[in-house]
């Protein structure tokens, strides 16, 4: 029998009953919802496909058979100086063996055109962990970041929840492909100061905006500059860098700084895991790269709340120093996202959906805004539940993502096998024939 308890009549804290989670929004109902009626080929066919979920699944294959065949980086044997040695505590810095290799991983999928010091990364558990440790240091609660729209959903959880932070949304237009201005940020920045808010800084996922990885130079020099006039800090989220399948010409901000001699890189931050590259979520696996001494030291004292374990450290550090393997797995990764991006592409534009052209990550932009019974945040939602509830598909509304034009919807295509992806793209084609045949 289960046990009852009474309805709690002591008090939490602010942050306990605090509403900024964000968690309330469709972009998490949409995991609910698959969490509760899984797809299954054989044993559930007719149940949710997660497409809201941006990870990288396509080259899980690789990794296993490097593992299969390099046993020695994961086993360790009875009287093993490495099991003593990393099932001690270790100090925050992580072991420097893991430092070297994840430096070296960061330059080889920019492609060599960016150095990392070693000496300069924190360790962290995933990009929300360096996330949210960066908004401690860089802002006080009541401060604010500045996010080029669309972003991450996970941002409002991840910036504001127990930092006390706000998000100031740069709003982005679809007619430029969502890619962010100047102008843009001075709104967004001159927005904040109406409000009484003071601005610590700007966060740009590169991309900083939906398409992919490589977003123009110019653009990035643009935002760097914008930074600097109004003496703020440039964060860089980088987490795709590696994802490229169009170009792999990625632009790290580290490129421009360098290029510039270092001239206002006291100011920037660069935030990267191996959740997407490598397809790793679950290891936890985040870094914090900063130019700020202070930053770096503060983020090493704070990163005992976010240590990942030696072992971890140990495994990635074996794999990543075998540059042979990370050179064709980085290849390989690229080719295959390519071919799942233009799987969907094609599928969707089969049934009459056209999605915004991207060179990078692990999903697309579609629109459906003809679809909207009225062009509005709501007729978005009410669009997005008849998908979830009726198609069986879980994607991400736009305003989920904060996106100021309704219509537009994040669909996600590798995280699951091509067959499953056929599965959906069938649906979606039926979907849309049923439209048709109601509107006629």
């Amino acid at each position: 029998m289960a046990i009852e308890i009474e309805v709690p009549s002591v008090g939490l804290s602010k942050v306990a009953v605090s509403e900024t989670h964000g968690e309330d929004s469709p972009y998490f109902a949409g995991w609910k919802a698959y969490d509760e009626d899984p797809y299954n080929e054989s044993s559930n066919p007719s149940g949710v496909i997660q497409m809201g979920l941006a990870e990288n699944q396509v080259s899980f294959d690789l990794l296993e058979e490097y593992l299969g065949e390099h046993s020695e980086a994961s086993i360790w044997g009875k009287g093993s100086p490495r099991f003593r040695e990393n099932a001690l505590f270790q100090d925050y810095h992580g072991l420097k063996s893991f430092r070297q290799e994840m430096a070296g991983f960061m330059e080889q999928v920019r492609g060599g055109r960016a150095k990392f010091d070693p000496d300069r990364l924190v360790l962290t558990a995933g990009a929300t962990a360096a996330n949210e440790l960066l908004t401690f240091i860089l802002a006080n609660p009541g401060d604010a970041l500045l996010v080029p729209t669309p972003y991450y959903p996970g941002f409002d959880r991840d910036l504001r929840w127990r930092t006390g932070a706000k998000i100031v949304p740069v709003h982005t237009e679809s007619s430029n492909n969502f890619q962010v201005t100047t102008q843009a940020l001075e709104d967004a920045y001159e927005r904040a100061v109406a409000m009484n808010i003071n601005v610590r800084g700007v966060l740009i996922t590169n991309p900083s905006n939906p398409l992919g990885a490589t977003t123009q130079r110019s653009v990035l020099e643009d935002i760097l500059d914008f930074s600097t006039r109004k003496n703020i800090h440039l964060v860089s989220d980088e987490i795709y860098s590696g994802s490229t399948f169009y170009s792999s010409e990625f632009t790290s901000i580290a490129e421009i700084l360098e290029a510039r001699g270092y001239k206002d890189s006291e100011r920037v931050h660069i935030v990267y895991s191996l959740s997407k590259d490598l397809g790793l979520p679950g290891f936890r696996v985040g870094t914090i790269y900063s130019y700020n001494d202070k930053v770096v030291t503060t983020a090493r004292r704070m990163s005992s709340f976010t240590l990942i374990s030696s072992q971890t450290q140990h495994l990635l550090a074996s794999i990543l120093s075998d540059k042979k393997f990370t050179e064709s797995y980085i290849k390989a990764n690229r080719e295959r996202l390519r071919k799942r991006y233009e799987m969907i592409i094609q599928g969707l534009r089969n049934a009459g959906i056209e999605c915004l052209k991207g060179n990078a990550g692990l999903f697309c932009w579609m629109n459906l805004s003809p679809l909207l019974e009225t062009p509005t945040r709501e007729g978005e939602v009410a669009l997005w539940k008849s998908i979830l509830h009726e198609v069986k598909l879980n994607i991400s509304p736009g305003s989920s993502c904060h996106c100021s034009e309704p219509g537009w919807f994040r669909v996600c295509f590798a995280n699951m096998s091509e067959e499953t992806l056929e599965t959906a793209l069938k649906r979606i084609h039926n979907f849309m024939e049923q439209r048709k045949t109601a509107s006629i």
